[in-house]
């Protein structure tokens, strides 16, 4: 084998190997940082891992928000059409559009009791969801 050949094989060889260690470093990355979601139903049924960081959504139920009274502690239930709910706890402030009967997103950690203890809570609200400013602006050009 000529030097050439050599040192040209050499390259390629340290170009594969770069290149499968950076594929295999995204790879890690990615797996570390992915949430899986899941509706109630997948909660109840045990599907959903404990321990392991996930995003669970449905809708809250009615008469289940419970507020601590000392301090941000939030206590609620999540349920989908069919009746499948899971119990939900959050300590934080709570987006504006979260109620009773409306979607919601909340993303953290199902301990082995059970409970889906939330560090984060989103609010979904309907389609037809407009912002007040702008049904005045529609309301006064009618």
């Amino acid at each position: 084998m000529t030097p050439l050949r050599q040192r040209r094989l050499i390259v390629a060889v340290v170009v594969v190997v770069g290149a499968a260690t950076t594929l295999a470093l995204a790879v890690t990355a990615l797996q570390q940082n992915l949430e899986f979601f899941y509706l109630p139903d997948k909660v109840v049924a045990g599907e959903v891992p404990t321990g392991k960081r996930v995003r669970a959504g449905g809708l809250v139920a009615d008469g289940s928000i419970k507020r601590n009274e000392t301090d941000l502690q939030v206590q609620f239930i999540l349920r989908d059409l069919d009746g499948a709910s899971f119990p939900v706890e959050y300590t934080g402030l709570l987006p504006n559009l979260f109620k009773e009967g409306q979607g919601a997103i909340v993303s953290g950690v199902l301990d082995e009791s059970g409970v889906f203890q939330a560090d984060q809570v989103l609010a979904k609200h309907d389609e037809n969801y407009m912002p007040p400013e702008v049904a005045h602006l529609i309301s006064k050009s009618e």
